[in-house]
């Protein structure tokens, strides 16, 4: 996916602390971008719309939980 991603409205979530948290940006066509907010100078990760709504699903459903001890 060859996108520009210089000019993104970068987000996270209102429940994030400062500091340790992720930045999503949604990119035209529906994909989406995610990126370190701790090193912005990474490339950030880019996600097809399909990839991000699987993952979206799959956390949804507690695919991601970690194991109960």
């Amino acid at each position: 996916m060859d996108t520009d991603l210089s000019n993104l409205s970068w987000f996270k979530s209102s429940a994030s602390a400062a500091g340790n948290c992720v930045e999503v940006a949604h990119l035209p066509g529906g994909g989406v971008a995610v990126r370190d907010s701790k090193d912005r100078a990474k490339a950030p990760h880019v996600y097809t719309r399909h990839e991000w709504e699987a993952f979206l699903t799959g956390a949804k459903n507690g695919e991601f939980d970690l194991p109960v001890a």
